[in-house]
């Protein structure tokens, strides 16, 4: 992926990802909010892949 897809599929992960653990939560499922803090560090590392494609393409 390029840099914008990195950063965009980063933000999409996050996004998902608080929501999951907002229904873990809500629902007291641990497994649930489990998952989302999974994907939402998922996304957290897709946004910086992506910020170092663009750090490497600017050299």
């Amino acid at each position: 992926m390029g840099e914008f897809a990195d950063k965009a599929a980063g933000a999409a992960n996050e996004a998902i990802g608080k929501v999951k653990r907002a229904v873990g939560d809500a629902m007291d499922r641990p497994d649930i909010k489990a998952e989302g803090d999974a994907q939402e560090a998922k996304g957290d590392l897709q946004g910086a892949k992506g910020d170092v494609k663009g750090a490497i393409n600017k050299l």
